[in-house]
């Protein structure tokens, strides 16, 4: 059975893509991460899942790059990770940002990459953890344009304040802007009792 990432073994998992990397000595790689597993290391959230979703990368500058493709050297520690830990084959993804219409590419949230907060594991690995605002950002995307549970639990969790909720539904249709996606965003600030908000975007 392949195990799923939690507060107990997140960390064990980045120790070992680590060690990988500096065993094959790659160049040092810098991963943005969001999603659950950001939630779950950040502690804004109890819960379990699959995998980790790496929305950027960071380059020897400081500046947000594109995570798609992944590098070939990182995908194949990351392999080998899931065979030590037991941990589903594409346990490391970029799956948000994959495509012409990924997170990076319409555009991530203003001042995202100064919300970051960052963790080195050794010379070779940093990984940088988004921001509890850009967390709102996400998550109310992804529930009114998956109509996912386990996405309005996450925002929910987070306690996002009518500001906060505004300015991620006005980033969220940047992403998507059609009348279909503005209603079903209306519905949703209206369930989340915003009733106001959804009468304003």
């Amino acid at each position: 059975m392949q195990s799923v990432i939690t507060q107990n073994n997140i960390d064990a998992a980045f120790k070992l893509l680590a060690g990988r990397l500096d065993l094959a000595q790659t160049e040092p790689i810098r991963l943005v991460i969001c999603g659950g597993s950001a939630l779950i290391a950040m502690g804004l959230r109890q819960r379990t899942t699959r995998d980790v979703d790496v929305v950027a990368l960071l380059n020897a500058t400081n500046e947000l790059a594109s995570p798609d493709p992944l590098p070939e050297f990182l995908l194949t520690a990351a392999a080998q990770v899931a065979r030590d830990l037991g941990l589903f084959d594409n346990w490391l993804n970029n799956g948000p940002s994959r495509g012409e219409g990924g997170l990076f590419q319409m555009g991530l949230p203003a001042g995202l990459g100064g919300r970051l907060t960052a963790k080195e594991y050794g010379s070779r690995l940093t990984v940088h953890f988004i921001g509890r605002l850009d967390q709102v950002h996400f998550k109310l995307y992804a529930a009114a344009d998956q109509r996912d549970g386990t996405h309005l639990n996450d925002l929910k969790a987070l306690h996002p304040n009518a500001a906060e909720l505004e300015a991620a539904a006005r980033w969220a249709m940047t992403h998507d802007v059609s009348e279909g996606f503005r209603m079903i965003l209306n519905e949703l600030l209206t369930q989340l009792g915003h009733e106001s908000i959804a009468k304003n975007i």
